[in-house]
C-alpha cells in the first residue's frame, strides 16, 4: 500500500472566501499563495522589511564573533566577513522564500559562530573550520531526507534542549561582556570588572549605555529595539570621537569613522573551504565538533520554524506546517552555504516573528528580506563603522533572550534541574559548548538510572552517554593506549 503525503489544513486555509481573490490573481499571488493565506502584497513587503530591520544586527555581530585567530594565528578581515555574512543571509533567505514559501529569514547562527570561534578555530585553520560548517550542513540535510530528525528530536529530552539554548545564550553573553571590556581576566581572580576592578574608558561606558537602552526599548515592545540601540550607540560614538572626547586608541577595533558609504563587496572568503588536514585534531574531536554544530543549529531551527509558523497560523492543531520538510532542508543547506561563503552556518532567526507580527504569511516577505541583505553587500563601510563595544551590547541582549527558556524547565524536579544546570553553567565556565552538552546528557542518564527509570532513557541517549564518557576520558585513554 502506497502512503500518500497529505498537506495539513491550517488556520490560514480556513480563513474563508473573504480573505481570497478567486479570480484575476497575479502570478505573484498564485506562486506565493498570498490571498489564500489571507495576506496582501503590501503586508508581505512590510513584513519583509520589518524582519530585516529586526535582524540586521547580525551583519555587525557575526564578524565580531569570528574576529579571533585560528590555530595558524590568522584572522578573517572585517570587510570580507561582513560581505560573507550578507551574501549567505541573502542566498539562504531567498531560497526559503522562493522554495519554502514561508515567512522565515535566515542568517549566521550566533550559536554556530560561537562554536566555530571558541572550539573549532583554535584547533584548525579558518578554511578548515568553514569545511566543518559544510559537513554539519550536509548532516542536517541527510537527517531531514532520511526522516531521522523526528527520532533525534524525540530522543533528547525537551528540558535538555532548553538547557542547551540557555547555555549557548550565557556563553554568547560572556563573549559580549568580554569583548566590550566590561569583563576582564583578573590578576588574582579568573575574571574581574574592567581591567582592575572598575570600568575604564568611554567605550565601555558606551557599551553599558547601549545595553541599557536596548533593554528599555524591549521592555516597551519597540520593534527593532536591537537595531535602534546599535544605531544610537554608533551615532553617539561617532560624535564623541569627532569631538576628540575619546582617545582613538581606546576603541577595541579602531575609531568609528566613516570612509565613504558605498563600496564593492569583498568576496575574498568565498570558496575558502578545506577538507582534511585534521590529523592533529583527531577523529574523536572532529566527530564531537560536527555533533556540537548539529546541536547548535538543528534544534533551535526546529523550534523556531514551528513557533513562527504557528504564530503565522500556518501550523495545524498538531503543530504540522506546510513545507516544514523544505524549510528544515533549506536550514540545513544554510550550514553548507554559509561555510562556502565564509560567513558561518545559517539558521532560521526567531526575529522572523517580527515580520509575521506585521502581517507576513508567505515566502514573499522572505524574498524582500533577502533582497535587503543582498543590497547590504554594497554598504560595507556603513556597517564597519559600528564600534565593537556597541555591537557587544547586542550579544548580551541575545544571550538574555535565549535564557528566557528557563521558564519551560521544571526546576522542582531534580532529574531535570541538575542536568539543565550543568548544561547551562559549564558552557561559559569551560568556554566550550560541547562540555555543557556532554555533562547534561551524562548526568541526565545517570540520575534516571539511579531512580530506576532506565527504560525511559532510550537507546539513543545511552549511545550519546558512551560517546561523551569517552570524550571526557579521552586523555587518560590515549595515555593508556600509548597514543600521543
Amino acid at each position: 500500500m502506497t502512503q500518500q503525503s497529505v498537506e495539513p489544513r491550517t488556520a490560514a486555509d480556513d480563513a474563508g472566501d473573504g480573505s481570497r481573490v478567486p479570480a484575476g490573481r497575479s502570478w505573484l499571488d498564485r506562486y506565493f499563495h498570498i490571498s489564500r493565506r489571507g495576506s496582501t502584497v503590501a503586508r508581505e513587503v512590510r513584513g519583509g522589511i520589518t524582519t530585516f530591520m529586526a535582524m540586521a544586527y547580525i551583519l555587525l555581530l557575526n564578524p565580531l564573533i569570528l574576529s579571533g585567530k585560528d590555530a595558524a594565528g590568522d584572522t578573517l578581515g572585517q570587510k570580507a566577513l561582513i560581505t560573507a555574512t550578507a551574501l549567505a543571509a541573502a542566498v539562504t533567505t531567498l531560497l526559503m522564500g522562493f522554495v519554502g514559501k514561508v515567512p522565515l529569514a535566515l542568517a549566521a547562527g550566533l550559536s554556530v559562530s560561537g562554536v566555530l570561534s571558541s572550539q573549532v578555530a583554535p584547533n584548525m585553520t579558518w578554511p578548515q573550520a568553514m569545511g566543518m560548517c559544510v559537513m554539519y550542513g550536509v548532516v542536517i540535510m541527510l537527517l531531514v531526507v532520511t526522516g531521522l530528525r523526528e527520532m533525534i528530536m524525540n530522543a533528547i529530552p525537551l528540558a535538555l534542549k532548553h538547557g542547551i539554548t540557555m547555555g549557548i545564550g550565557l556563553f554568547i553573553a560572556l563573549i559580549g561582556f568580554y569583548k566590550s571590556g566590561f569583563v576582564h581576566q583578573g590578576k588574582g581572580t579568573p575574571v574581574t570588572l574592567g581591567p582592575a576592578g572598575e570600568l575604564a574608558g568611554w567605550p565601555v561606558l558606551l557599551f553599558a549605555g547601549t545595553l541599557l537602552l536596548i533593554f528599555m526599548l524591549q521592555a516597551r515592545n519597540v520593534p527593532g529595539a536591537i537595531l535602534i540601540g546599535i544605531v544610537s550607540g554608533t551615532v553617539v560614538a561617532a560624535v564623541l570621537n569627532g569631538l576628540g572626547v575619546i582617545d582613538p586608541e581606546q576603541w577595541a577595533n579602531g575609531a568609528p569613522e566613516l570612509h565613504g558609504a558605498v563600496s564593492m563587496p569583498d568576496f575574498s572568503l568565498l570558496g575558502q573551504v578545506e577538507f582534511g588536514g585534521w590529523e592533529k585534531v583527531g577523529a574523536m574531536t572532529i566527530g564531537m565538533i560536527v555533533f556540537t554544530l548539529v546541536l547548535a543549529g538543528f534544534f533551535d531551527a526546529m523550534a523556531t520554524i514551528i513557533g513562527v509558523g504557528t504564530e503565522a497560523e500556518l501550523a495545524d492543531d498538531k503543530g504540522r506546517m506546510p513545507g516544514l520538510s523544505k524549510a528544515l532542508f533549506i536550514d540545513g543547506a544554510g550550514g553548507a552555504i554559509g561555510g562556502v561563503a565564509g560567513g558561518s552556518g545559517q539558521t532560521v532567526f526567531i526575529e522572523s516573528a517580527t515580520g509575521v507580527g506585521e502581517g507576513a504569511r508567505t515566502g514573499l516577505s522572505s524574498v524582500v528580506t533577502g533582497l535587503f541583505f543582498a543590497a547590504c553587500l554594497f554598504f560595507t563601510p556603513v556597517t564597519a563603522i559600528v564600534p565593537q563595544e556597541v555591537a557587544s551590547a547586542a550579544l548580551v541582549v541575545i544571550g538574555a533572550m535565549m535564557l528566557m527558556n528557563a521558564r519551560h524547565v521544571d526546576w522542582a524536579d531534580r532529574a531535570t534541574a541538575i542536568p539543565v544546570f550543568l548544561t547551562v553553567v559549564l558552557m561559559p565556565f569551560t568556554y566550550t559548548i560541547t562540555t555543557g552538552v556532554a555533562a547534561g546528557v551524562i548526568s541526565y542518564v545517570a540520575i534516571k538510572a539511579a531512580q530506576g527509570k532506565a527504560r525511559e532513557i532510550g537507546a539513543f541517549m545511552w549511545g550519546l552517554t558512551v560517546i561523551f564518557l569517552v570524550y571526557f576520558a579521552l586523555h587518560p585513554i590515549e595515555g593508556w593506549l600509548g597514543v600521543k
